[in-house]
């Protein structure tokens, strides 16, 4: 017998809602501003089914002007929905010339819903021997499966696709055939599309009903069987189900006509989809296409669900090589770009020789007023990174590549001769990411003088929410496309090779291209900087702040590898008898770290909850805030919550921490980031010393692992206290709030008191205890369902308090609305320093996207704030401790606090310095007030 062709039928507008919220908390922003996640989340998605299933026809069905039969039915059919987002109304048309240049057919027709044309289009296929796939996460489709006809949704938050079919739908709904999916949801109603249902009647009353009546009809004809309430509700009710039912029925003879050769997927035209992804600043999804395109992708087999019917009828997907559109169109699409490249570009790149060659360059070079320069080495690691050269340029499509010999004595003795050109005070040094540079060169003892421009840095300053690793600054600057690295030493692996292995001509070419294009996009951002008004940030804060970055990861910081050696044997001891009391408290062995068996466990056997809460793959979730809302009834939940606790801990941090330690220095050195968070604040990596848990007594400990040089030195943690509550007082003029912080006051006690209308030494630790929590909250812009949740409050009490707040805090309530204001005027907020935080969505038509900018409006400049001033002191402090010739280093900044390794002749000297140049860093209308500690190990000191 013949294998079925399979026809798939997505469903846009789900897809694409699916695809923007998915990636709501990082949105993708390119260079001109647009949001443009909703386009790769759907195309993301397209591309999962092509990839998995290698469909024979597909066609995309969009909504268009809504559906006019049922809100001539209904009226108030959808229409409490907020108006789509503008991300979203911009991606459709977008989405419909990508498919075009696709050639895959969009399905939309005037006043019909996607559902309907879906419908339509899955009966007639089937009619002509196809099986259908309706691709979507949308669980009214249940409806339309049979024999031929499945429910295909897409992969979600780690869970692998699942694949509908009868037995699903029936599992699901608890339903006899798919048609009484309608019934179901027409007596339960639908309130994400405002279908009303019969009152009072929820999911287990429906499956209930269904069981008894078969249908909504079966139930109207039998209400005498009913008792009490409910028998009054749905008589009352008849004319609201059936209206509901006839609005949950999908139209299954639109019309649209399934047109087979149409939908057989065939060769895209791939230079127009390529250049539309270039357009659009995709760089992933332009390579994934001609992957997927060309035959190159390795397919995945479908995850589908346990069925044997979906498992089944689900063609095997195969691996290796492959054709999407038969063997005899394999290999059509090629890479195409529209970006220029080093082939067609007139350039003029040399090697610098030994002898004249370098004496010649040396005198042109150290009569440059300003050059770029990037190191080629051989790790990226720059403790490790030995140099393999250095690319120089001072003009445009020119430029100079000195290689540098394998021994380190030659090598340094080379670098002598370019010592003067890096110490030089006058001649500017551009890079991309110089703080690299700067720690490779240290290593030989070079240091970089003069003023320096990091192209990275100003492009964080210009346009915070994009990326800024330099293949995207060229191609979206430039639209030049630079040499990838794996053309000279090939992909990551164990083939891959070292630097010194790659011919010096091919080195030149690339080196001194990386060099050319920075110098280029220097050019580029000067201008950008002074028009976006932030040369002084980049000027005087993150360039200053790059170099003492350097300084502090070089350093590093003395770890105990002893105590947590010990602290790990302590851990497994603990982890093992909570093991066994949750063992106990089961009655069954099982892995507690397996969300599936541990959901089981709680919910099926113990049967803790009358009504658990499911994954969307039905699974029973076992997430923290789930868990966490069940701790105070459940010992068991408890003891799974601090199991979960002490695993992360010993895995992330006290394992992982002595295998971080770098074999030449024997210190952990973490890597700070100027560029990641859009609010200026610095983020740590390799180890993340930001996220060591404090808040639990094992969390605490991890600090004691960091300790000071040797025993002539001491920790000192110096941290700025409530600095965000000080500048939200300043910024807001609130005279209440300010003249508590003048008088020492202890700030939340202070508010307790005032909202709870009681004297300063009456406030109990419950009211100081969530006035912090509202202190803090308002910064988010907390609600009262929030502050609920934070807090022992009802929502009543809780929106009280807030409102109470407010009363006391008047000149508050206006600077959050002043900052809402100037947001929606101008497009970004700022901080005391000018540091801007582009609010595209601040004038969005939808509430809930409008409501985050409106938050960011507020929060940004506070937190934006304060990672300023704290930089300021970082830069004042590690200058004079340059400048007094100190011994004493600056080790971390994590948050609100910096960690010094303390010469202990040094102490008293140093303390004074680092409080006075943190207290005065920036002079608010309230102080600014650092407490210092000091210890022999981190925790300690703080």
């Amino acid at each position: 017998m013949a294998e079925k062709k399979r026809l798939f039928l997505l469903d846009a507008y789900a897809l694409i809602f699916r695809g923007y919220y998915a990636l709501i908390k990082n949105p993708s922003i390119n260079s001109k501003g647009m949001d443009t996640s909703a386009i790769m989340g759907f195309m993301n998605s397209l591309f999962d089914v092509i990839r998995r299933e290698k469909p024979d026809h597909l066609a995309v069905c969009f909504d268009k002007d809504g559906s006019a039969e049922r809100t001539e039915l209904f009226p108030e059919y959808k229409a409490h929905r907020d108006e789509t987002p503008d991300a979203i109304r911009i991606a459709v048309p977008w989405i419909q010339k990508i498919l075009k240049a696709m050639h895959i057919p969009c399905i939309e027709v005037s006043g019909l819903e996607a559902d309907d044309l879906i419908g339509t289009l899955a009966k007639q296929a089937e009619q002509q021997g196809y099986q259908v796939y309706m691709v979507t996460p949308d669980k009214d489709f249940g409806q339309l499966v049979s024999e031929n006809i499945f429910m295909y949704r897409p992969a979600r938050m780690g869970n692998g696709i699942e694949i509908w079919g009868i037995p699903e739908v029936q599992q699901r709904f608890g339903v006899e055939r798919p048609e009484q999916v309608i019934d179901y949801l027409g007596m339960m109603g639908d309130t994400s599309d405002n279908i009303p249902g019969f009152p009072g009647v929820g999911e287990k009353t429906a499956r209930k009903f269904i069981e008894e009546f078969g249908s909504l009809e079966g139930l109207l004809e039998n209400t005498h069987q009913l008792k009490g309430k409910m028998r009054e509700r749905i008589e009352e009710n008849a004319e609201l189900g059936r209206l509901s039912k006839k609005l949950a029925t999908i139209c299954v003879d639109c019309e649209v006509t399934f047109d087979e050769r149409d939908y057989e997927l065939s060769v895209p035209d791939s230079q127009k989809v390529q250049e539309l992804f270039e357009e659009l600043e995709f760089r992933r999804l332009k390579e994934q296409f001609v992957k997927l395109f060309s035959g190159e992708e390795t397919t995945t087999p479908t995850q589908v669900s346990s069925t044997e019917t979906a498992r089944n009828q689900a063609r095997e997907a195969g691996s290796g090589q492959f054709s999407l559109f038969g063997a005899e169109e394999t290999q059509k699409v090629e890479a195409y770009s529209g970006r220029k490249t080093l082939k067609e570009v007139p350039h003029l790149y040399q090697t610098v020789t030994p002898g004249m060659g370098l004496t010649l360059f040396l005198q042109s070079l150290m009569g440059q007023p300003r050059v770029c320069f990037d190191t080629e080495t051989t790790s990226l690691d720059p403790l490790e990174a030995e140099l393999v050269g250095i690319a120089f340029s001072w003009e445009p499509h020119k430029g100079y590549y000195l290689p540098f010999p394998e021994g380190m004595e030659e090598a340094e003795k080379l670098l002598e001769q370019v010592r003067p050109f890096f110490e030089s005070a006058e001649i500017e040094k551009v890079g991309q990411n110089l703080k690299y540079d700067i720690k490779v060169l240290h290593r030989y003892g070079v240091p970089v003088n003069g003023p320096l421009f990091d192209t990275m840095l100003a492009h964080y300053l210009i346009n915070p929410d994009m990326r800024h690793n330099m293949d995207v600054l060229a191609e979206t600057y430039l639209n030049y496309a630079p040499v990838p690295i794996a053309e000279l030493i090939g992909k990551k692996g164990k083939n891959q090779l070292s630097m010194r292995e790659v011919p010096v001509e091919e080195v030149t070419e690339y080196a001194v291209e990386d060099a050319d294009i920075t110098l280029q996009l220097a050019d580029h951002f000067a201008p950008e900087l002074k028009e976006a008004g932030t040369v002084g940030l980049f000027t005087d804060i993150e360039i200053p702040l790059l170099r003492v970055l350097a300084a502090m990861e070089l350093e590093g910081i003395n770890l105990d590898a002893g105590f947590l050696k010990e602290l790990s044997r302590e851990l497994e001891g603990d982890i093992a008898s909570l093991e066994k009391k949750i063992y106990e408290q089961a009655g069954e062995t099982f892995n507690i770290g397996s969300p599936k068996q541990l959901g089981e466990i709680l919910f099926d056997k113990l049967k803790l909850v009358n009504k658990p809460k499911k994954t969307r793959t039905g699974q029973y979730s076992t997430a923290e805030d789930v868990l966490s809302d069940l701790a105070r009834d459940h010992a068991i939940i408890r003891d799974v919550l601090e199991y979960r606790g002490l695993a992360k801990l010993k895995s992330t941090y006290v394992d992982a921490l002595p295998l971080q330690v770098a074999p030449s220095t024997g210190r952990v050195h973490t890597d700070y980031m100027q560029t990641v968070a859009a609010t200026g604040r610095l983020s740590s990596n390799n180890p993340n010393l930001q996220n060591i848990p404090i808040r639990t007594e094992r969390g605490r400990q991890i600090r004691k692992a960091f300790i000071p040089r040797n025993a002539d030195y001491k920790l000192l943690a110096a941290d700025y206290s409530q600095i965000e509550l000080r500048i939200i007082a300043a910024l807001s003029e609130e005279d209440t709030m300010i003249e508590s912080f003048l008088r020492g006051e202890d700030i939340h006690a202070s508010t307790a008191a005032r909202v709870f209308q009681v004297p300063l030494e009456s406030v109990t630790r419950e009211q100081r205890s969530n006035a912090k929590t509202v202190n803090f909250g308002i910064i988010y812009g907390v609600s009262a369902f929030g502050l609920s949740n934070q807090t022992n409050l009802s929502r009543t009490e809780a929106k009280e308090l807030i409102d109470t707040y407010y009363e006391t805090y008047p000149k508050l309530r206006s600077y959050i609305q002043r900052q809402i204001d100037f947001a929606r005027e101008h497009g970004y907020v700022q901080t005391v320093l000018g540091r801007r935080r582009y609010l595209k969505d601040i004038n969005g038509s939808n509430a809930v996207v409008r409501g985050a900018a409106e938050r960011n409006a507020i929060n940004a400049p506070i937190q934006g704030s304060a990672a300023d001033i704290i930089k300021i002191a970082m830069i004042r402090i590690y200058e004079k401790l340059q400048e007094g010739n100190y011994r004493t280093k600056m080790l971390l900044q994590v948050h609100d606090e910096l960690v010094f390794d303390v010469f202990q002749p040094e102490l008293d000297a140093v303390s004074a310095m680092i409080r006075s140049e943190m207290e005065n860093a920036y002079t608010l209308s309230v102080p600014l007030v650092v407490d210092i500690g000091v210890g022999n190990n981190w925790l300690e000191a703080h």
